[in-house]
């Protein structure tokens, strides 16, 4: 897959010139308008081809629509499209002939009456499969529309056997559907993969005169981490709304760490250690180890 394309891909199918070029470069995003990877839907902006039907795809195989292709028709939200439906059929069928590409799946228990896997069934599908950061999107996305019941999620992982099913618990037990954006269930992917706790999503932060809500937040070290799609900020109105609202949260006490798509997706090492110097450098972060400290020592004292 050409890294044009996997641009357009992580976000959600679209982009303008400008975003593309701030990561691959304009040569890339010719070669690929030539090769047919990517085309030009307006001036400036450009998509992924439109994808084979899944439900076609499906009926051309003798089996179900499931996995990323399910988790789209049933409305939640994923980190990149699949560039080819995702079929399951039942163990031992082999692949028909047809032109309709698509990525098969083989399970025992392939839904004989409906379209696709049920809303529960492919939450899980995507949770043993998919890399944490793109299932933890749809499960995340699932319990927010309400689909999915947390505990049904979490009794679902516990009673998967086989590939997968310990990475499907990771998932169920890590899912949080107050999540509002597939790029903010990635950067909290981020934090868990790298064992930094203590991030809450959608903290609200309100006063008498102020009310905001932020992405990721600590509310004991008061730092704030906000995943920034650039659909939300790009207009000069978004950007006097957004300095206004981190003054205010600044005058609170609240520092704040703005990350792009590109920071998220691309470069997690950055981001991981961006978060851990602000952590370092925070007073409630030194005053819980001066605290520590002082017990310490009148532990030590009391010893004498």
């Amino acid at each position: 897959m050409s890294a044009v394309l996997d641009v357009l891909q992580r976000r959600a199918g679209t982009a303008t010139y400008g975003e593309l070029r701030g990561v691959v470069s304009g040569r890339a995003i010719r070669a690929a308008l030539a090769d047919g990877a990517i085309r030009r839907i307006a001036k400036g902006v450009y998509a992924v081809p439109p994808a084979a039907d899944p439900l076609a795809a499906a009926r051309s195989q003798g089996g179900v629509v499931s996995h990323l292709s399910a988790a789209i028709l049933h409305g939640f939200s994923v980190l990149e499209l699949p560039d080819k439906p995702q079929i399951t059929v039942p163990r031992g069928q082999h692949r028909r002939l047809s032109p309709i590409d698509c990525d098969l799946h083989w399970a025992d228990d392939v839904p004989s009456d409906g379209r696709c896997t049920g809303k529960l069934r492919t939450v899980l599908d995507c949770a043993r499969t998919l890399p944490f950061a793109a299932a933890l999107v749809v499960a995340d996305s699932a319990l927010r529309l309400g689909a999915v019941d947390p505990s049904q999620l979490r009794i679902g992982a516990a009673e998967l056997t086989g590939p997968g099913s310990r990475r499907a618990r990771r998932v169920a037990a890590a899912a949080d559907g107050r999540a509002e954006s597939p790029l903010e269930s990635a950067l909290r992917s981020v934090l868990i993969e790298a064992g930094i706790e203590g991030f809450e999503p959608q903290v609200v932060v309100r006063d008498y005169d102020f009310s905001a809500r932020i992405d990721l937040g600590h509310p004991e070290l008061l730092i704030a981490l906000e995943a920034d799609g650039f659909a939300h900020h790009g207009t000069r109105a978004a950007l006097t709304r957004d300095c206004r609202r981190q003054v205010n949260l600044t005058i609170r006490g609240w520092r704040l760490l703005r990350f792009s798509w590109e920071d998220v997706m691309f470069d997690p090492d950055w981001v991981v250690a961006a978060i851990r110097q602000a952590i370092a450098g925070s007073p409630g972060h030194h005053n819980a180890h001066e605290t520590a400290g002082r017990t310490l020592d009148r532990r030590a004292l009391r010893g004498l």
